[in-house]
């Protein structure tokens, strides 16, 4: 079985493995991290948004369809 080798965030996240973080520490963390993804989710959602030319009435539109 051939491995890969690690990307660069798997790597920063197993140096994490070595430290012990209490539970708010780690609590913390993953508060960080959603907080990251979440925000990079929304840039790429306002990408979107804009090049497709969406509008407040147009999801309204798709929302009253279902």
């Amino acid at each position: 079985m051939l491995s890969k080798p690690l990307s660069n965030i798997q790597e920063e996240l197993l140096k994490l493995y070595s430290v012990n973080l209490s539970h708010e520490e780690l609590k913390e963390l993953k508060t960080v991290l959603g907080e990251y993804f979440a925000k990079k989710a929304t840039k790429e959602a306002d990408k979107i948004w804009d090049t497709q030319k969406y509008s407040n009435a147009k999801m309204d539109t798709w929302l009253n369809d279902g």
